[in-house]
């Protein structure tokens, strides 16, 4: 699985994280979006790399810019009682 993460300029609301949240999951067959206008990024687990121009171009639409994407390998955490 990857995870990509973008920084994005112009979310001011949380209506703004959902409308690229929204716009993701149109656009690409994605595990898990989810954006943080504090931080400015939206995050992103897939099972396969997401092309960075189609990014950029699908968030552009909607008004945001896309200004650094981010992308690495992601490993599901895995949670244990005894801390093996």
């Amino acid at each position: 699985m990857i995870k990509t993460t973008l920084k994005i300029d112009g979310m001011m609301c949380s209506m703004c994280e959902s409308h690229i949240n929204d716009t993701v999951r149109q656009a690409f067959k994605v595990k898990k979006v989810s954006s943080s206008h504090k931080k400015g990024e939206t995050q992103i687990i897939s099972d396969s790399p997401l092309g960075d121009d189609a990014l950029r171009e699908a968030v552009g639409k909607t008004g945001y810019r896309v200004l650094e994407i981010k992308t690495e390998p992601y490993e599901k955490k895995r949670f244990t009682l005894f801390g093996r």
